[in-house]
């Protein structure tokens, strides 16, 4: 499993997305999947659970990836290296690569996002320095290499993502029993996940 983290914005979607197709893997993002589950928005999540709700779901869904142990590239959410238990499971299941940008890239890249509940404030260029600066040492204790995403076009990363896993042995050899996928939209509804029932009964 190749794991990506990183801040909000720091390209894990994207760059993710055509890791995967590289390399013939299937791609997953951990909070497609957990919107999927709860069959609504984050941000929605967020404003009627609060955030501790939220983190409860995402340590469920992250440990259930990792136990089911299945080849793909894995795109976590921002704040999935908050918990100690979170960094461990993520070691423990795959490749870490933390894709790290400067504050003033990310904002750049999410000034104008609407999307990501901890970014819709008054200050966003002052909330992502102030994540950046709490965060920066959990994504660096929970990764295996760090990658610079700063002004780096998106192939370009996926290049050195490649470069990366190649130099350390650790590029898979093949896409595994599957051939690569997306997750599926909520318009197409189900996923290959567990139902929401499930996860709600992992987090108790």
């Amino acid at each position: 499993m190749i794991i990506l983290i990183g801040m909000p914005g720091s390209g894990k979607s994207s760059a993710g997305r055509h890791v995967a197709r590289r390399f013939a893997l299937p791609f997953i993002d951990t909070d497609q999947a957990i919107e999927e589950e709860i069959g609504m928005s984050i941000r929605t999540f967020f404003e009627a659970e609060g955030e501790e709700a939220f983190r409860n779901l995402e340590t469920a869904m992250l440990r259930r990836l990792v136990e089911e142990g299945r080849p793909c590239v894995l795109s976590t959410g921002g704040g999935s290296v908050l918990r100690p238990e979170n960094r461990a499971l993520m070691r423990q299941g795959g490749t870490v690569l933390y894709l790290r940008a400067t504050p003033d890239e990310l904002f750049r890249r999410l000034r104008h996002d609407t999307k990501r509940p901890l970014l819709q404030v008054g200050n966003p260029r002052g909330k992502l320095q102030q994540m950046f600066k709490a965060r920066d040492p959990q994504y660096r204790d929970a990764a295996h290499y760090v990658i610079e995403t700063t002004r780096t076009p998106v192939q370009t990363l996926v290049n050195h993502i490649a470069m990366q896993l190649e130099m350390a042995g650790m590029a898979p050899q093949d896409g595994g029993d599957e051939p690569p996928e997306a997750l599926p939209q909520r318009s197409e509804g189900g996923s290959s996940c567990s139902s929401p029932e499930h996860l709600q009964q992992a987090v108790r």
